[in-house]
């Protein structure tokens, strides 16, 4: 996944606009915390089915909040991801 990620940045990618959140993370409530964390936790047992250009896309947003370690940021998601490709197929 990572190496593909590498590839599809390297020929361009998409391009690299940032999309800051509408509120302030400090700001959340732990309910909403929750709820975010359980959003993520099914966008990534259900990421392998997702149409590739979704994916890019979702990808792109998730890293672009951060402007001065955006590359670093990528870095993380694109592991994480990878590490956890096999995640929902485990826990069915």
């Amino acid at each position: 996944m990572a190496n593909a990620l590498n590839r599809w940045d390297e020929d361009g990618g998409a391009a690299a606009t940032l999309w800051p959140l509408p509120y302030e993370t400090s700001d959340l409530l732990d309910v909403e915390r929750r709820v975010l964390e359980c959003l993520g936790a099914a966008l990534v047992s259900e990421w392998n089915g997702l149409p590739t250009d979704l994916q890019r896309r979702l990808f792109e947003h998730a890293a672009s909040g951060a402007s001065r370690d955006t590359a670093q940021l990528k870095s993380r998601i694109a592991r994480f991801l990878h590490d956890h490709k096999d995640a929902a197929s485990d826990s069915r």
